[in-house]
């Protein structure tokens, strides 16, 4: 690690150590009241998580509307938080459906401009390591979670950091109908919540805000936000590759790249065995007459490195369950904007299908010596998916502006994953219009 990163990495740890000491962090602090919004369970204590979830490690919410989203969670050593056993039970479902078996980050890859520097964040930065400590107001409404925190400086020696902050957030509306149903002219809306699980994970001078939203139509977000500061370091000489921060054009922040990876174990209906399969739309004009568009479908058998376009898409597609219609359950990969990068082989794509393997982890300078490699790309070989892993790549240039700083402001990357079929109906549908399923006009 270069000794900028270094140097500022473990102040961090000593600082998170120094506050468990002081104020004594062993259980689950509450947030602020101000939320009509139960808060999502909390234990009191966070014991060692157990294969079976604990309660410690245990989430559940009830939104508004009869969603239920319920996981487990745990802290891996580079990784930082990992979802498990996510399942979201709707109003009308007698019982949970199983979306994913595990969901994390997979790398934060960061290369800069000039080629002076180029690292990755997860398995060489202390991510994992660097949780920080939130403060209550931080998470109205909500709970913080304490988080045992691997120290690799010092392996023995562990921090229990309050970093994990479970509570709920406005998302406006969920829907809006109006002039519809059995009521004539009244309008049909709802200001929806979710539940939101999140992190902030420092590395250098970057603050990593690692958020997973949870909505009541059974959409998930998942995206990382970069704030903190300008590294007063990365200062160039001004040879194309930066931009003038400061007085005048003197200092050149060094330009740079941010290229987000998460790994997503799918286990919809409680199993493995999902299929894959891409959608591409293509538009024909004829003259004197009006666009027409036809969408393909190719299954995807073996695995595959994908690249987004314009009318194309992927789902993830149960093997297991159906909704009450009849079809097969899936959730679909809403990319969110990108810049990919171009300078590495496993950030040339957008999405990645790979067998399962419990080698591959990490997307980039994976931490286990796997027989093809230690990056992603590698790991598309050919092989039959039958149990495939999703890797999403999402990257952002980022070209300094003198807005960022001090502190510097969000800036977000992320994509959604979006219930496609899960369920009969919106599972939001009022009552009023519960019989409003398929072709609903009267004949004649």
């Amino acid at each position: 690690m270069p000794e900028r990163r270094l140097r500022r990495a473990r102040a961090r740890v000593a600082a998170a150590l120094g506050a468990s000491a002081l104020i004594g962090v062993t259980g689950v602090a509450a947030g602020p009241a101000g939320s009509a919004q139960a808060a999502p369970k909390a234990p009191a204590k966070a014991p060692a998580a157990a294969a079976d979830c604990s309660a410690a490690y245990k989430v559940e919410q009830k939104l508004d509307g009869g969603t239920t989203w319920r996981m487990c969670w745990h802290y891996d050593s580079k990784a930082g938080l990992v979802l498990d056993n996510v399942s979201y039970q709707p109003k009308g479902e007698a019982a949970p459906i199983k979306v994913l078996t595990s969901a994390r980050l997979a790398q934060i890859h960061v290369p800069y401009d000039d080629g002076s520097n180029e690292y990755d964040d997860l398995t060489g930065q202390g991510f994992a390591a660097s949780l920080q400590q939130l403060d209550p107001a931080e998470c109205p409404g909500g709970t913080i979670k304490t988080v045992r925190v691997p120290n690799e400086w010092d392996p023995g020696n562990p921090a229990d950091v309050k970093g994990l902050c479970a509570t709920t957030r406005a998302r406006g509306h969920a829907y809006r109908m109006g002039g519809g149903g059995p009521d004539g002219n009244k309008v049909y809306q709802r200001q929806g919540k979710d539940l939101l699980l999140y992190t902030v994970n420092m590395v250098g001078w970057y603050e990593y805000i690692t958020e997973w939203r949870f909505s009541g139509d059974g959409t998930m977000t998942m995206q990382v936000g970069a704030t903190g500061t300008l590294s007063p370091m990365d200062y160039d000489a001004g040879d194309g590759r930066g931009w003038p921060i400061g007085k005048g054009a003197k200092d050149y922040a060094t330009s740079h790249a941010h290229n987000v990876f998460w790994r997503l174990n799918f286990g919809l209906d409680g199993s493995s065995k999902s299929k894959v399969e891409q959608y591409d739309s293509k538009t024909t004009t004829a003259t004197g007459q009006k666009p027409k568009t036809k969408t393909t479908r190719t299954q995807v058998t073996k695995e595959l490195a994908g690249d987004a376009a314009a009318q194309r898409w992927w789902r993830v597609v149960s093997t297991a369950g159906k909704n009450k219609d009849g079809h097969p359950r899936s959730y679909e990969i809403v990319p969110g904007h990108t810049s990919k990068f171009p300078g590495r082989s496993y950030t040339k794509h957008d999405v990645y299908f790979t067998e399962y393997n419990k080698c591959e982890q990490f997307a980039s300078h994976n931490t286990r010596s796997c027989s093809v490699g230690k990056s992603v790309d590698k790991w598309v070989n050919g092989e039959t998916l039958k149990h495939p892993i999703v890797w999403v790549n999402i990257g952002f240039h980022h070209i300094a502006r003198d807005e960022d700083q001090e502190p510097m402001p969000v800036h977000w990357q992320g994509f959604q994953l979006s219930p496609r079929d899960v369920t009969a109906m919106n599972p939001l549908t009022p009552s009023a219009l519960s019989d409003h399923n398929g072709h609903t006009e009267e004949e004649g």
